[in-house]
């Protein structure tokens, strides 16, 4: 089979991602690599020139940029609210409120979820369940969905240790497939996923009764069959993209649900996390019409919180228990390096974004250094460090040669020397 990086024989299509766009978590084909014919920077400056900056409420997720419009969330005054800036000056063109703030005592309180958008309409998700289709031209809802009130998802908020989003509020975003979308709703009652209509909000399938985990689904080929992979509450699963059928499941139990990582799939194996549990590969295979799925390999020593890791070929590029960065092959699940880095307090509590630029990648650390390594498989090389803004748990967007991130005050859009 074809090698395809990070997902599987993954759309992009021209309505989700124009040239030079970055509409939704971890980019145009969400393997958080940079597409090819992109301007890349080959090393950081000393000094990153900020176009601009502008103030901002508080919140966990991160931009995304399409058609010149610069989209995030953030809290303003006990709402969680959207909001449209020009990508040139960071001028806000509209905002529109989405839902009552959530609060669980873990953070100042704010949205946690990335934007996604397609074309003419945006796709946003609340803490506590809200999920709106709003046009992207002046934030008019589009349709409507509320994953409690609609699907019977369960949402404790801070009332007690309850699993995965119903602890800690909806993080994950939606994954559009052509004319579908696919959703983790944690539903209990057959719709942990839900497959939309993106134009109408109809639900096409249910499926599945996990509470949902906070990473947000993927779609993917494996063994020859498109189908949506999750990572829940409750374990990796495999769903038939067409109708929801399960192919199959790994379970993975942990006392609160903690699984933040959007899985990883590189041909037939699928890397997920969790702090407790451990990184976890998955071998998938198929026997005529019967798919199975096993653990391949378990490392508990190099387990993933929530800082979602990349993949270059086989190998997997991340930040592992103890702030440790590493580099593993994926197939075996062995270390090819790993580099202790907790005399810095670069990682805070855990916490960089990945983002690769072809033979590079682009980092930023919870205490806002951007770093860039060399995709080396052989030891960590460092290339640059320089500290661009400040806390953040953000996965920046990069689009038309520029970085757009923010901390929790700010967002910047900053120019990178590149050629």
């Amino acid at each position: 089979m074809k090698r395809h990086i990070l997902v599987g024989s993954i759309l992009i299509l021209a309505t989700l991602a124009r040239a030079g766009d970055w509409p939704r978590w971890r980019g145009p084909d969400a393997t958080g690599h940079v597409p090819g014919g992109v301007a890349i920077p080959t090393t950081l400056p000393a000094r990153p020139k900020v176009l601009w900056r502008v103030k901002v409420g508080f919140a966990l997720g991160s931009p995304v940029v399409s058609g010149k419009r610069v989209f995030y969330l953030d809290e303003q005054r006990g709402k969680e609210t959207v909001h449209a800036a020009d990508a040139d000056s960071g001028r806000e063109l509209w905002r529109a409120t989405l839902d009552d703030t959530f609060r669980d005592g873990h953070s100042p309180p704010g949205p946690r979820g990335t934007p996604l958008v397609d074309g003419e309409r945006i796709y946003i998700l609340s803490c506590r369940g809200e999920f709106q289709c709003l046009n992207t031209a002046d934030g008019k809802v589009i349709w409507r969905v509320n994953f409690v009130k609609d699907f019977a998802a369960v949402f404790m908020g801070e009332r007690g240790a309850a699993p995965g989003a119903s602890r800690h509020g909806y993080t994950g975003s939606p994954f559009i497939d052509g004319d579908r979308m696919y959703v983790d709703v944690g539903g209990r009652k057959g719709a942990s996923v839900v497959c939309f209509d993106k134009k109408t909000g109809r639900a096409i399938w249910k499926s599945q009764s996990d509470a949902a985990g906070h990473g947000g689904p993927i779609v993917a080929t494996i063994a020859g069959v498109r189908q949506v992979v999750s990572f829940t509450a409750d374990g990796a699963i495999g769903l038939e993209a067409d109708n929801g059928k399960l192919l199959w499941r790994v379970p993975v139990k942990t006392r609160v649900g903690r699984h933040c990582i959007t899985p990883v799939v590189v041909d037939d194996m699928v890397i997920v996390s969790s702090y407790t549990a451990g990184l976890i590969g998955i071998k998938v295979a198929r026997d005529g019409d019967v798919f199975s799925a096993e653990r391949a390999w378990v490392d508990k020593s190099s387990s993933i919180n929530f800082a979602n890791p990349v993949a270059i070929g086989n190998h997997l590029y991340g930040l592992g228990k103890s702030r440790k960065l590493i580099c593993l092959d994926m197939r075996t699940g062995k270390p090819a390096w790993t580099k202790d880095w907790t005399s810095s307090r670069m990682f805070g509590r855990g916490y960089a974004s990945f983002m690769v630029m072809k033979d590079r990648i682009l980092g930023l650390a919870e205490d806002g250094t951007l770093f860039l390594l060399s995709a080396d498989t052989k030891a960590l090389g460092m290339l640059a460090t320089v500290k661009v803004c400040g806390k953040n748990w953000c996965s920046p967007a990069y689009a038309g040669g520029k970085l757009f991130l923010r901390d929790a005050a700010e967002l910047l859009c900053v120019q990178l020397n590149s050629k």
